[in-house]
């Protein structure tokens, strides 16, 4: 955030303005933390790519440098229920992820949809094939969000708000993969083009469903602008081939850098 430098009065009035506001903003905060949280979702959410993951959260891959681990260590709420899970898929989240949903619940974090949408095998084949293989598999991929992804992020958030109806939703979307232009090793220009389409295809998709059920988006687009594959300082991983799993996620900067302020500011 930039804060403008004036002088005199107008600094004054400014300067008490802007402790009104943080004032309220800590208030805010200290309800929100107040009740339980509960973090749902993918791998995007449990901090697969981030290291330090949670030895008693196995296949998970839970980490300590994920995003709700970091906001529950900032904020203390009453309860914290880390359920997200790497490779988890809609029908992952409502078989196996809402048991601590209940009332009394007053935040939830939310990121699915990619691995329904065969994230993985897009990735796979776009590394490992040609630029129309990797676009006909994009297509597919498209498709499937288009007409069938819609349908179980509805039953997946109409179920969150039975279980937990006083709860406050943050769904969070996805980074775009790629900063465009650059001298880079790797994938094609046509690739990580599509590829980045794809990505904020589904990021609208995800956000329409999520405002048609009253929840709230974050976008982490715009924090990672900048921080994509092939810039300067990436806060994703492109492929490691020593650890296939941690392709194409976040870093722990990318949690704490990308994830952690958009979380916390729609929180």
């Amino acid at each position: 955030m930039r804060r403008s430098r004036l002088t005199g009065f107008v600094t004054s009035l400014l300067l008490a303005a802007g402790l009104g506001l943080t004032g309220a903003a800590s208030a805010q905060a200290s309800t929100t933390a107040a009740g339980g949280y509960v973090a749902l979702g993918d791998s995007y959410s449990s901090g697969v790519g981030s290291g330090s993951y949670i030895s008693s959260s196995g296949s998970c891959d839970r980490s300590t440098k994920a995003y709700p681990y970091l906001w529950n260590a900032a904020h203390s709420p009453s309860s914290f229920a880390f359920n997200a899970c790497s490779g988890a898929k809609t029908d992952d989240v409502l078989a196996g992820q809402l048991g601590s949903l209940n009332s009394s619940t007053s935040l939830v974090s939310l990121t699915i949809g990619g691995n329904d949408a065969g994230f993985a095998d897009v990735m796979t084949t776009c590394v490992l094939q040609s630029d129309s293989a990797c676009i006909s598999k994009i297509n597919t991929a498209r498709a499937y969000v288009a007409n069938t992804l819609p349908g179980k992020l509805d039953t997946v958030y109409n179920t969150i708000s039975a279980k937990a109806p006083s709860a406050r939703v943050v769904v969070i979307g996805y980074p775009r993969f790629y900063l465009l232009g650059q001298s880079c090793l790797g994938l094609s220009e046509t690739k990580r083009s599509a590829i980045n389409d794809a990505s904020d295809f589904l990021n609208t998709t995800i956000k329409t469903r999520a405002t048609a059920h009253s929840f709230v988006f974050g976008d982490v687009r715009t924090t990672f602008s900048g921080h994509e594959i092939c810039s300067s300082n990436s806060w994703l991983h492109s492929v490691n081939w020593l650890n296939i799993g941690e392709s194409y996620h976040p870093t722990a900067a990318g949690q704490s850098g990308g994830y952690l302020p958009v979380f916390t500011n729609n929180a």
